[in-house]
């Protein structure tokens, strides 16, 4: 009988030190001062046809299959997840609406307040809200929210399963981000999208009245309407090494924001006969890791936002500057930590549909790679494409976020040249990866690969070059494990040792001599292990990284050193 451990994290030690799990703001780049956080106890009850089989409380915004959520249990498809909670609302919070937020809730969930239908939400990884200002009172207020998760493959799901093992994982239910209110004024700012460039911003604002005024460095800047261009006297562009980032404040009659942005431009350059992607106008090597974004504590989230926070420090002090956030959508303050410590990100869109091992993994790992695509009904094509717009969306400001993957390994894949057209004409501002690993199209920015099974030779290309996952390499530390007896991965060392040593003669011997084809991203798998899989740099309770840090930094310097020497007349 296979026999799976419960691993705590260090992340758990801040639970004990604070009322409310997860405070942070959850909108870091649109802040008002009216913020009440309604994360921490709620009543929970688990009805199954009718029938009561679990009554209790939660911790929100842990999903019930985690321990630090107070359940751990696992949720099935038929099963209804009842949410409640008193909220008592003071009159000097109120303004003239109130607005309810739930930052992820899956698959379903129905919002009432004071027992009056207020919304319903379907899909599982994009916040949405509801405005409440009819149903709410001064005082006692009673919110609940009834959640489902049948785990329909119609909408995006990830790498969830209900028979988790190997490369899939427990599936999560419910609500697994911050649940707050804000009042706001009538006529309030709904959203600001920025697109920067090495000289300055242009902002669009969305509400909000006519007349508004930004205020940067102790400066006033008027204008009127929705649409604003703002240059930048001696800009500090934005970069991993100094990822300097403005602030500033939106005023528009009553209503304040507070928000940020930073310099930067993501472009595809032809250097030295070679497609290369650019950052700042200057060729640069995208050094970096494959991140599923999975704890051991809280499985969705870590017990605090210090985990997302220490995994990138982690990988930025191994000379990390990129991460691929695969196949997941992060809370806000994910994308914020990258912004503020220069961890540019790779961004996965999130698949649905049926997964075949022959089809989707085993054929085009031994030789069939293009050619193949799967069908997707009404249903399925409208939650992906409402999803991913939904994304590009929410990330649109965050100057980390440099490249986006539509399909993964044709997880779902399904009209992918359609996708590539769609998607871009939304956001010509990043990279786009149409079909990362194989059944390849026409349209795509990159030329993206993945290899594990053999050595890494990689020819050039007539587009940028990118290895969008490769090593795999396994190291199991038992007492750091969640699978005693089963482990997954593409190699297996039984020390760090001899880990460590393959991991870097795989970058001497094979990823350092493909930069003279044009290789201009690595993105090796991964940061951390999860579940089964024990091929992390960083075990799964985050407790033990299993490499020497200054040796790991060293090889990615030689790295940035050689990419350099081939493009240097480019950076001059």
């Amino acid at each position: 009988m296979t026999e799976f451990v419960s691993l705590s994290t260090d992340f758990e030690n801040d639970l004990k030190n604070i009322e409310i799990p997860f405070p942070d703001y959850p909108r870091p780049q649109l802040k008002r001062d009216s913020y009440l956080c309604l994360n921490g106890e709620w009543n929970f009850r688990i009805e199954n046809r009718g029938v009561t089989v679990f009554n209790g409380s939660i911790t929100v915004p842990f999903v019930p299959e985690s321990r630090i959520s107070g359940v751990m249990r696992e949720i099935k498809e038929d099963d209804l997840l009842i949410y409640e909670c008193k909220v008592t609302l003071l009159d000097s919070f109120i303004k003239d609406r109130i607005l309810l937020h739930i930052g992820a809730c899956d698959q379903y969930a129905d919002v009432y307040v004071n027992g009056k239908p207020v919304g319903r939400n379907v899909g599982g990884y994009l916040s949405f809200g509801f405005d409440i200002t009819d149903v709410a009172v001064i005082g006692e207020n009673i919110i609940k929210i009834v959640a489902c998760d049948p785990l329909c493959l119609d909408l995006p799901y990830g790498k969830q399963t209900n028979k988790r093992g190997g490369m899939w994982y427990t599936k999560i239910s419910g609500i697994w981000q911050t649940v707050w209110l804000e009042s706001v004024c009538e006529n309030y700012i709904e959203n600001i999208k920025i697109t920067p460039d090495l000289c300055g911003v242009d902002i669009c604002v969305t509400g909000g009245k006519e007349e508004k005024t930004l205020r940067l460095h102790g400066k006033e800047y008027h204008f009127t309407g929705e649409n604003f261009r703002l240059d930048i006297e001696e800009p500090h562009l934005w970069s991993p090494e100094d990822p300097y980032l403005y602030e500033f404040e939106l005023v528009s009659g009553q209503d304040i924001v507070r928000s940020y942005f930073g310099l930067r431009t993501v472009e595809i350059k032809t250097v030295n006969e070679t497609p290369l992607i650019c950052l700042n106008g200057k060729p640069l090597f995208f050094n970096g890791l494959l991140d599923q974004g999975y704890f051991s504590d809280g499985i969705f989230l870590p017990a605090s936002s210090r985990g997302f926070e220490e995994d990138i420090l982690k990988m930025k002090k191994c000379g990390f500057n990129m991460l691929r956030k695969h196949i997941k959508l992060e809370p806000d303050i994910f994308y914020y930590f990258c912004d503020k410590y220069g961890m540019l990100v790779f961004q996965d869109m999130i698949n649905s549909g049926k997964y075949s091992f022959i089809l989707d993994t085993a054929l085009p790992t031994v030789f069939l790679k293009k050619g193949i695509s799967h069908r997707a009904n009404k249903t399925r094509r409208l939650a992906f494409e409402n999803t991913c717009k939904g994304i590009i969306d929410n990330l649109y400001n965050h100057p980390s976020v440099v490249y986006y993957t539509i399909f993964n390994e044709g997880w779902g894949q399904f009209d992918a040249d359609k996708y590539y057209d769609v998607f871009r004409s939304i956001d010509k501002t990043r990279v786009w990866d149409t079909t990362s690993g194989w059944f390849k199209t026409k349209k795509s920015d990159v030329e993206s690969e993945h290899i594990y099974f053999k050595p890494i030779k990689l020819r050039k290309s007539e587009r940028p070059l990118v290895l969008s996952e490769f090593g795999g390499y396994s190291c199991k530390i038992k007492e750091h494990s969640f699978n005693l007896d089963k482990t997954y991965g593409y190699r297996y060392f039984d020390d760090v040792r001899k880990f460590e040593d393959a991991l870097v003669s795989l970058y001497e011997n094979e990823i350092q001599p493909s930069l003279k084809n044009g290789l201009c991203a690595a993105v090796l798998t991964q940061l951390s292990d999860v579940e089964d899989e024990t091929n992390g740099l960083l075990t799964y309770d985050r407790k033990v990284i299993k490499v020497n840090t200054e040796r790991i930094k060293k090889m990615s310097e030689q790295l940035y050193s050689e990419f350099d020497s081939l493009y240097k007349s480019a950076k001059e």
